[in-house]
């Protein structure tokens, strides 16, 4: 099945193999979700679910960047709203993330360009992360006033807290050789490589037990950090939209529009 739209914000194709190609599909926006992109995206796994004979999943980003965070016009937008309904983007947005992260068939990114914020919680929700070698990341939702509450289990497995403590609380850029470093991707390669280095790892994917890979993938989230019942998974949610709310996400929001350094600086 293969999604030809291409205005549609995501993008899904399954080839006979049973290898879906997810692809961001918001190049003008460098990629950044919105509520759009998020209900696309829960879409899409929606239909992979009820997928047989899915045997992987492997996630891209049209254009020059992978997938720059969160669109700051569409947070400035979202905040003003109820607090019900700022609950409802930050639920919406989170099961987005741990949905991919749950998923029972091993989960690829290929990243370049820009990989900020959310960004940084998709590959850290994924399995195996390629990066190209022209990739830049970073957690700086603190940069606008905002935390990085629904992300922060996965970037826990995938970097360590120690790292999540400097990363998530400087806002700072590193770039794919540092992301290498701290275990958020798993290797780099030129730009023009990136596709047959994913392919390359479907290759291997595809020699295994389908069963087994899920019992081990199940195994293995059952001890990590991203393994979190609801009343936890609640407060992250709550947290996260509360901040989106508060006097200090506005000031940021509004520093971000103005192009200005926010007060605190």
């Amino acid at each position: 099945m293969t999604d030809a739209n291409s205005d549609e914000p995501v993008l899904l194709d399954v080839d006979d193999r049973g290898i879906a190609r997810v692809t961001l599909n918001r190049p003008d926006r460098n990629n950044a979700y919105d509520g759009g992109l998020v209900r696309a995206l829960l879409a899409a796994l929606d239909r992979l679910e009820r997928l047989k004979g899915l045997r992987a999943v492997v996630i891209a980003g049209n254009g020059r960047h992978f997938q720059a965070g969160a669109d700051l016009k569409w947070i400035a937008a979202v905040r003003a709203s109820s607090r019900d309904e700022n609950i409802a983007v930050s639920r919406a947005t989170a099961q987005a993330i741990w949905r991919l992260n749950a998923t029972p068939v091993p989960t690829v990114a290929l990243v370049q360009g820009a990989c900020f914020g959310g960004g940084t919680g998709i590959v850290a929700a994924c399995d195996v992360a390629i990066a190209a070698e022209d990739a830049v990341f970073s957690i700086a939702e603190v940069r606008w006033g905002l935390t990085a509450a629904i992300i922060i289990p996965q970037l826990n497995d995938a970097i360590g807290v120690r790292q999540v403590r400097r990363y998530a609380l400087t806002g700072e850029r590193f770039d794919a050789a540092e992301a290498r470093r701290i275990g958020l991707i798993h290797g780099i390669v030129p730009a023009g490589a990136l596709a047959a280095a994913g392919a390359r790892i479907v290759d291997q994917v595809l020699q295994n037990g389908p069963a087994a890979i899920a019992e081990t993938k199940a195994l293995a989230l059952e001890s990590s950090f991203s393994h979190r019942d609801e009343p936890a998974l609640s407060r992250l949610i709550e947290l996260h939209a509360e901040r989106r709310q508060s006097a200090e996400a506005a000031e940021g929001l509004a520093s971000f529009a103005q192009k200005r350094a926010a007060a605190w600086s």
